[in-house]
């Protein structure tokens, strides 16, 4: 009883990860825009955005199935007149900032420009005042 218990447990468990992938692809995910103008800018969009399943493709290249939605999104909203960058900010705003390839200074971007170039500044000075030091030292021996 306990172990029929758990085998349904488990099922129920598993359904809801199998479930994304039973499902058929969105209408736009594989098909192209018939108007060549208005595919090239969905295409241009879609190698900005990243594939939050793969990480390290974007979603024009990502054979994921988010990435196909993503790409149905994209073409939809292209085909209803949005902008490109109108459809970067919904996309920013569901999945966050981590979804595009081109990030943007804000509240939560912010760290990611200063702290290189602070652990640059850093560095330099370390290096500058080693050096300051040696040359002070020698030029002391030798007077």
């Amino acid at each position: 009883m306990i172990r029929a218990l758990l085998v349904l447990l488990a099922a129920l468990i598993a359904l809801p990860a199998l479930a994304q992938d039973t499902m058929p692809p969105a209408p736009y995910a594989y098909t192209q825009l018939e108007d060549p103008a208005l595919e090239a800018r969905a295409a241009a969009l879609m190698h900005t955005l990243r594939c939050l399943k793969c990480q390290s493709q974007s979603i024009a290249d990502s054979d994921a199935p988010m990435a196909g939605d993503m790409r149905h999104q994209v073409r939809s909203r292209i085909l209803a007149g949005e902008s490109p960058e109108e459809i970067r900010a919904w996309l920013i705003a569901r999945y966050g900032d981590y979804v595009s390839y081109e990030p943007r200074v804000s509240t939560t971007t912010w760290p990611l420009f200063v702290i290189p170039a602070l652990v640059i500044l850093i560095a330099a000075g370390v290096l500058l005042r080693r050096l300051g030091r040696r040359r002070g030292g020698a030029g002391g021996e030798e007077a």
